[in-house]
């Protein structure tokens, strides 16, 4: 929950770089608040950056549904993508049958799904990780079947915003679980990724990208990773 439309100028620093680097062997993807999808779309339409969505609702229909936001209406404002499974939603009660109903709809509509999986403190310290992201992705894509249009973002609940990650053997062996569990997928890493551990994470040679919070809303921050991670 960040930013306003003064807040989209700072991004012109990452677009102007983007459009520099003559390399297309990354995308990047941009995915603020509802407010701010429309007039990002904007600015962004003549460049190689995309835009996506933090959520939606369940419903791809119209309804009574004050308050919320759909796929459909994601769609037509110019989005391309949509975060689901987030650990702060879930904390605030998203379960995975909810969650499966939002990448069905998601889907049906014509988004991408970044589908968030992983652990919490306790679960880790209890060594049942595997189960819970075994869990999460069954009951989170049951009956999903075009799974092409998901990438999987693994993002341990107890890194977010902690300033700690995942050993390297840890973290390389629960990527190839996940991707063992779903074939072709890509996978991404999120969880405190900044300037300063990005090059320790950009050696583990089977995470596919990463999803970045905090450090994305400063430009040059953005792109020092940018820069550390697409070679």
């Amino acid at each position: 929950m960040f930013g306003d439309l003064r807040t989209l100028n700072s991004l012109n620093k990452v677009i102007s770089f983007k459009k520099k680097v003559k390399k297309n062997n990354f995308k990047l993807i941009y995915c603020p608040p509802s407010t701010l999808i429309c007039p990002l779309a904007k600015i962004l339409k003549k460049t190689p950056i995309e835009v996506g969505a933090q959520n939606c609702h369940e419903s791809k229909n119209y309804g009574a549904f004050t308050g919320n936001v759909n796929s459909r209406m994601l769609k037509n404002v110019g989005a391309k993508y949509v975060i689901l499974g987030h650990s702060e939603n879930r904390q605030l009660g998203e379960n995975d049958r909810l969650i499966n109903l939002k990448i069905n709809a998601a889907i049906e509509s014509g988004l991408k799904v970044i589908f968030c999986i992983g652990e919490t403190l306790h679960e880790k310290r209890k060594k049942i990780t595997k189960q819970i992201l075994s869990k999460q992705i069954i009951k989170g894509l049951n009956k999903i079947k075009n799974k092409k249009k998901i990438l999987i973002a693994y993002e341990p609940v107890w890194a977010i915003g902690s300033g700690l990650i995942p050993k390297k053997s840890e973290l390389f062996e629960t990527i190839n679980y996940i991707k063992s569990k779903i074939k072709g997928v890509k996978v991404l890493y999120g969880g405190s990724v900044n300037p300063k551990n990005i090059n320790n994470l950009k050696d583990i040679n089977n995470i596919d990208g990463f999803l970045i919070g905090g450090a994305s809303q400063v430009s040059n921050n953005f792109i020092d990773i940018i820069k550390k991670t697409y070679n």
